[in-house]
């Protein structure tokens, strides 16, 4: 499965779902259509997946992250990735090359003054969840890889710095009180 294929496949869960900023539904919508596919199919996908969490591992993506969630380790900040590819392609590219983006998102929005947070680990095991349902058995060891890249060492500063939040992010540092 290419990339183009993968987020097709979250388009199409996204529009089977009443609320597709549910990314509980969309989760569950792309794991019932992916698993109708044949396994090889559904073993690349893990593949694409990880190579679409790849494009996003990155430190201002992360400092959002820790704005938007009150905090964020590093499985949060998968699980956090993990919703926002849940959101689609191109919401989840334009945080991933400027996460200023996510002020404009209605949920971001109302979960600055509610609390709520944005995580989805669900969305991280697709096609694990997939080829279980398809064919009785785990994805092989072997199906995918992970490849993130070094994070950027110009942005490793504490997080909890608010005044160098609102420096690199005044748009989100104001939606969120900083």
């Amino acid at each position: 499965m290419d990339l183009k294929t993968f987020w097709q496949l979250i388009a199409d869960a996204r529009a089977d779902v009443p609320d597709p900023s549910d990314c509980c539904a969309v989760v569950a919508a792309a794991k019932t259509r992916l698993a109708a596919l044949p396994p090889a199919e559904i073993v690349s996908a893990q593949q694409a997946l990880w190579d679409v969490m790849a494009l996003s591992y990155r430190n201002p993506l992360w400092a959002a992250a820790y704005v938007i969630n009150g905090g964020c380790s590093d499985d949060g900040f998968d699980y956090f990735r993990g919703w926002l590819l849940t959101q689609g392609e191109d919401v989840y590219h334009a945080a991933a090359t400027s996460p200023e983006t996510l002020a404009d998102l209605p949920a971001v929005v109302t979960a600055a003054g509610s609390g709520d947070e944005f995580e989805c680990e669900g969305a991280l095991s697709i096609a694990w969840d997939a080829h279980l349902t398809a064919t009785g058995m785990r994805l092989p060891q072997d199906a995918f890889t992970i490849r993130y890249p070094e994070l950027d060492p110009d942005w490793s500063f504490d997080f909890d710095d608010e005044a160098e939040i609102a420096r690199r992010l005044p748009r989100l540092a104001a939606l969120y009180g900083y």
